[in-house]
């Protein structure tokens, strides 16, 4: 028991938020879906923004149109739902979805891999670029920019629902989750929001508008990438781990988080190392 902080006199309260925003007769609108749509609606949005501001980009020709992108929503809402849910099946809970394989297909309980959701929407957007004849990386590079607006929002969800809270501590900003025991926790799905949400928003619009990075293919999308994984990473110290997994390689400290990402700082430093500027515009 003593690696556990018992509630401490002063503890910041649980603010008691309803999971679900409305009940439309049999339908229950939920904040965690709520947050997947409007992340993936202003990830839209935002994308088209970057593709019709003709600074950002070589010779001041994009290398997509605006109505590519409106047509890509519908395989990256695929390719985020199909991966993120196989992803949390295979690498967080295979053995209990294989004793209840239908449970498999209950997303509105919960259970999404950020991890999956990453390799469904990169296979999406490589089968997407290669039938328009669109630079893949710059396809990339212009999702992945507005990408962290939804995780920030997907995070506080996670909050919201009292799910994926932190270790037990006894910071000044502790709070007693409804059903994360008798013990105060970090409230890690908020170190989360801010940095796999906010603080990469602003990197990544730095990058984007300020430094012209657009113009060099890959290195926005290597360095979220690279961002998230050591954001992650950070996190996962502070995080609890799933309870079905809890610490991995009988150590006190390292998770399936921790390991999923690290493969993602590499890949995004490769990415960023070896991006090199577009001198003239490709066909499209």
């Amino acid at each position: 028991m003593n690696e556990y902080f018992l509630l401490p006199l002063a503890s910041l309260p649980f603010p008691n938020i309803d999971p679900v925003i409305i009940h439309i007769g049999p339908l229950a609108v939920h904040w965690y879906g709520v947050g997947y749509i409007v992340g993936i609606l202003f990830a839209w949005r935002y994308a088209k923004r970057l593709v019709t501001t003709q600074r950002l980009w070589p010779e001041g020709a994009p290398p997509m149109k605006p109505e590519d992108l409106d047509d890509f929503i519908v395989w990256a809402a695929i390719g985020v739902v199909v991966g993120g849910r196989t992803g949390y099946v295979l690498f967080y809970d295979l053995p209990s979805y294989i004793a209840h394989p239908l449970d498999i297909f209950a997303v509105w309980r919960g259970g999404m891999s950020f991890h999956g959701g990453l390799l469904g929407v990169i296979l999406a957007m490589t089968l997407f670029s290669r039938s328009r004849g669109i630079r893949t990386w710059s396809l990339f590079d212009v999702v992945a920019a507005g990408v962290p607006v939804g995780l920030g929002l997907v995070r506080i969800a996670n909050f919201i629902n009292s799910e994926l809270w932190g270790r037990p501590t006894d910071v000044p900003w502790a709070i007693e989750f409804p059903n994360g025991g008798p013990f105060t926790r970090h409230p890690s799905q908020i170190y989360e929001a801010l940095l796999e949400g906010l603080a990469p928003f602003l990197v990544l619009r730095f990058l984007t508008h300020s430094r012209l990075k657009l113009k060099t293919p890959r290195f926005v999308g290597g360095a979220f990438i690279c961002g998230y994984g050591l954001s992650r990473i950070f996190v996962e110290f502070f995080r609890e781990p799933d309870r079905q997994l809890g610490y991995l390689l009988g150590t006190d400290w390292l998770t399936m988080g921790m390991i999923l990402s690290t493969p993602m700082v590499l890949a995004g430093l490769w990415a960023m190392l070896t991006a090199r500027a577009v001198a003239q515009p490709e066909p499209t």
